[in-house]
């Protein structure tokens, strides 16, 4: 049986904390589906279609990795990808606060999946999609928590100096 993990999140957008942790992640798993989650109280700033294509170009010489958009649970996800592991990344205490009580969630509704939470490296703790698009709203640099895939496309639409 495979090892299938899935890394849900917004991705909005893609930062070095996010690559940190997936990165960290391959090893463990066959196969790694990074699950863009469409959340209905959230307004992205950057296009669906955008994060899916920074995601599968920062992983195009990597198999393991695969990109997909979700609707609802990150359990019913997982069943439609075949995947009996979640993966989460951890950067405060209280992170793992919340992100507990989603695990408890999620294995209620579905017995048979496992929550994995890696801590995320000490230079990436700060470095938050939220943050990161204040500062871009600002008129800030972001390059600096951002893979260059992602830089590129932030330059050429203007939003970034």
């Amino acid at each position: 049986m495979q090892r299938i993990c899935l890394f849900p999140g917004t991705f909005d957008p893609v930062t070095l904390g996010h690559t940190d942790i997936i990165n960290r992640a391959l090893p463990l798993f066959d196969k790694l589906v990074i699950g863009v989650g469409r959340n209905i109280n959230k307004v992205p700033m950057f296009s669906e279609q955008q994060r899916l294509e920074w995601i599968r170009d920062i992983y195009k010489n990597n198999p393991k990795v695969e990109a997909v958009a979700y609707d609802g649970l990150t359990v019913q996800c997982c069943k439609e990808v075949g995947a009996n592991f979640i993966l989460r990344g951890i950067r405060y205490v209280n992170d793992f606060e919340y992100e507990k009580a989603i695990a408890d969630m999620n294995r209620s509704l579905e017995d048979n999946i496992e929550t994995i939470f890696l801590t995320c490296l000490p230079q990436y703790t700060s470095v938050a999609s939220t943050l990161v698009r204040d500062v871009l709203k600002n008129g800030g640099n972001v390059s600096r928590f951002l893979p260059e895939e992602v830089n590129e496309t932030i330059k050429k639409s203007g939003i970034a100096k």
